[in-house]
């Protein structure tokens, strides 16, 4: 019995030490990603180191529950592959300790790795979900920091260009050129000075620019009709000064959205809060869709706006003919204009009922849409925990078989599994959002594909099984078509 623990500590070990190094590899990769698709966001904004690792720390979490799966894959590839090479597998099975033994200790620790990774995707995430969200939505708001380049024009200043083609080492602007257009591009001005210095407010709300030595350029032909209503041609009127300011509002400081604006999100809820919107919702689509079908056969329905007087049905059509619904005797006692009016009606009628509808499916369609996220959202949360265990049972098999260790082959192994998993998810998640398929069956699509492969691999390396080996392969090809041959 003591050898039996001291393997299973021995195997732990081995796994958790190749665990956490390959986790923290998997969150880094997957974070400088997510870095670099919100690289718009964070460079140039001129914001603190405070604020760029607070925004590390909300998507390093984010990219936690994708991290897991990779970093369980590649773990138990290694320490098999490791075992295999080493010949310390076969020693154990020569013991008389079956692969499934072996692979006791590791699948309880995943198995309740996975639960965690529920907790943490339940508990955690929406939170720092939220925090992320209002933080980018924060910083896409905020002005970019103040840079002039020399030698082209900045646009960065809303309603401006500033072309500047010299600058001097205590931050004085030479030969300036400014394009004023903040009221509108038919009254532009334009501006030029010698000199030109920048600066920002004490409150950050506003810049001023001080301009020295210059001239500027005015359109007054639009202001001129506007005031008149003449169209007595005055084109420019040109301004000579020695000093000019210009009081500019750029709000250069940072400012936090509330977190409250995500708070009916999907990404901010739990699975309690996701299962209490989707019957909320479910319930208030239903009756929309209800009063929807009851107000068009109420009002729409066989003629009903009659009722209303608003289509007038000519007297020759007797109630007999009009109760019995025969079109084509309807259609005989009606003339010429009175064929035209019907049709002209009819027509005016379909495109009023057909407006009626297209407005009634947008309102179900928002209700439908919101439904989809939350739903993709909260099997999102039991999808990312069960592929913990499914990867083990990928990975620990296929070391085993492959007898390869270290950071080569597993490596690459794993990296290609990993790139079939999440183009299998990806696919599966954009069948749920566009609602080609059942959000259960997108979101599960990949478990599906992955748990019989796992299971595969497990039986194979359980049996012994020359999973790799082309001569093994070719004999059961033989063997299955000499089969279909005898049956023919």
């Amino acid at each position: 019995m003591k050898v039996i623990k001291k393997i299973d500590i021995y195997l732990l070990k081995n796994f958790l030490g190749l665990f956490l190094a390959t986790f923290f590899i998997a969150v880094f990769i997957l974070l400088m990603q997510f870095m670099w698709m919100h690289v718009n966001d964070l460079v140039g904004k001129g914001i603190g180191i405070g604020v760029l690792f607070e925004f590390f720390i909300y998507a390093a979490a984010t990219v936690v529950p994708l991290a897991l799966p990779l970093a369980i894959l590649l773990s138990s590839l290694i320490s098999f592959g490791n075992l295999a090479e080493k010949v310390e597998l076969t020693a154990m099975k020569a013991a008389g300790i079956s692969l499934f033994r072996i692979l006791r200790p590791l699948a309880i620790f995943v198995a309740f790795l996975s639960i965690g990774a529920f907790y943490f995707s339940n508990n955690v995430l929406p939170k720092s979900q939220t925090k992320l969200w209002a933080l980018i939505f924060s910083l896409r708001q905020k002005s970019p920091e103040l840079d002039i380049p020399v030698g082209e024009f900045y646009d960065e200043i809303s309603g401006y260009h500033i072309y500047v083609r010299e600058k001097t080492p205590r931050g004085e602007l030479l030969n300036l050129m400014i394009y004023d257009y903040s009221a509108g591009f038919e009254n532009a001005k334009v501006m030029v000075a010698d000199t030109g210095k920048l600066a920002a407010s004490t409150d950050k709300q506003y810049l001023t620019l001080d301009l020295y030595n210059g001239e500027s350029f005015e359109n007054l032909e639009k202001k001129q009709q506007r005031a008149t209503g003449t169209t007595k041609s005055i084109p420019y009127r040109r301004e000579t000064f020695s000093h000019k300011r210009l009081v500019i509002d750029f709000a250069t400081e940072f400012n936090r959205y509330d977190e409250s604006i995500l708070d009916d999100q999907h990404v901010s809820k739990d699975v309690t809060k996701l299962v209490h919107s989707i019957d909320s919702m479910q319930g208030v689509s239903q009756t929309r869709c209800a009063e929807q079908s009851e107000q068009l056969i109420r009002e729409r329905y066989f003629g009903r706006e009659n009722r209303n007087g608003t289509v007038q049905i000519p007297a020759v059509i007797t109630k007999e003919e009009r109760a019995s619904h025969n079109l084509d005797s309807l259609w005989s006692r009606l003339s010429i204009n009175q064929h035209l009016q019907v049709l002209t009606t009819a027509q005016d009628r379909a495109r009023t009922y057909r407006d009626q509808i297209e407005y009634n499916a947008i309102l179900l369609d928002d209700a439908d849409r919101y439904i989809r996220k939350h739903e993709i959202e909260l099997y999102r949360r039991f999808t990312l925990a069960f592929a913990c265990l499914v990867f083990f049972f990928i990975g620990a098999p296929l070391g085993t078989i492959i007898r390869k260790g270290g950071l080569g082959a597993p490596v690459v192994i794993s990296v290609i599994l990993f790139i079939v998993y999440y183009i299998i998810d990806n696919t599966g998640y954009k069948m749920a959002r566009e609602a080609i398929w059942p959000c259960w069956a997108g979101m599960w699509l990949s478990s599906f594909i992955l748990l019989p492969t796992g299971i595969f691999l497990t039986y194979k390396a359980a049996t012994d099984s020359p999973l790799f080996n082309p001569e093994a392969w070719t004999t059961t090809f033989k063997r299955f078509f000499i089969r279909i041959r005898r049956k023919d």
